[in-house]
Order: C-alpha cells, then sequence, then structure tokens
C-alpha cells in the first residue's frame, strides 16, 4: 500500500515592474518519489509567450507597463519582459490568468480571446501540469498603424520649400 505525501507550498519572491518585491505562493506537485514547486513568475511567462503567439496580439499590458517594458528594452543587454501584463494567481493544483492585451484593429475582438484563452490553457496545463480554472483577458486598447509607423509608402514630398 502506498502512501501519498503531500510537498510543502513554497514562497517565492519576484520584483514587481516598479521595483517592489512580491511574495507569492508556488505550487506543490506531489508524487511517492517527491514533489515538484512551480513559482507564480514561471506561470505568468508561460502565459506571456503562449499570449503572444496568437495573431492579432499587438502588445501586452496597459499604458503604464508598455512604457516600463519599452525603456527597458532600449538598455544594452537587457532582456524582454515575457510576463508584462499577465497576473496569475497559483494554488496548489490550479492556476487563474489575468492578461491585459492591445488587440490589432480589424481583428475579431471575441475570436482573438477565444484563441488566447485556448493557447494560454494548452501552454499552461501541457508545461506545468496544474489545471487551469479561469483565463480573464481585459482588451485595453487597439492598435491602429499610422502613416508614420510604415515603410510601405513612399515618403511624400515637402508641400513647402
Amino acid at each position: 500500500m502506498s502512501q501519498t505525501t503531500t510537498a510543502p507550498v513554497a514562497k517565492s519572491t519576484s520584483t514587481t515592474s516598479n521595483g517592489a518585491s512580491a511574495t507569492s505562493t508556488g505550487t506543490g506537485l506531489a508524487t511517492t518519489q517527491g514533489g515538484t514547486t512551480i513559482a507564480d513568475t514561471v506561470v505568468s511567462k508561460i502565459a506571456g509567450i503562449a499570449t503572444r503567439e496568437v495573431a492579432g496580439v499587438h502588445a501586452l499590458g496597459g499604458g503604464a507597463a508598455r512604457a516600463v517594458g519599452a525603456l527597458r528594452e532600449r538598455i544594452p543587454g537587457a532582456t524582454t519582459n515575457h510576463s508584462q501584463g499577465i497576473s496569475v494567481e497559483v494554488g496548489s493544483t490550479q492556476a487563474a490568468v489575468d492578461i491585459t492585451l492591445i488587440a490589432e484593429y480589424g481583428v475579431a475582438i471575441a475570436d482573438l480571446a477565444a484563441g488566447v484563452r485556448r493557447n494560454v490553457i494548452t501552454s499552461v496545463e501541457r508545461m506545468t501540469g496544474l489545471d487551469v480554472t479561469e483565463v480573464n483577458i481585459d482588451v485595453a486598447d487597439v492598435y491602429i498603424p499610422s502613416e508614420d509607423d510604415g515603410d510601405d509608402e513612399p515618403a511624400k514630398a515637402p508641400r513647402v520649400q
């Protein structure tokens, strides 16, 4: 007769975008051979990468988070923050994910949300073994490409010389 043991729930510390330290509870995946702990930051990075893979997602995060991310990316040697715009709650066997994103203009938002939700649930469950109970999506803005953004059009001649 085998006896099941539960792994202790570990605390992990992460740094938020404003430099503050945040403590979060990790996940204990217990087996008879030992336990596995998955930190909140792991789940948020997986969810962020899975969200960016969906066509029609322009960026993640609200205005302030995107501004901080843009500054961070200009620093030489800095890495991309994959968990920008992602907030997670991780329990012992389940996870809930909140996503703030910017949609590209012309994309059906309901279809975009369904695709993001499906991709995030599949990725997080496959990689962590956690049951994703919900994925809440907040579409904060719609990206509309302006004439200044693209190099597809020829430069216009100045009106005044």
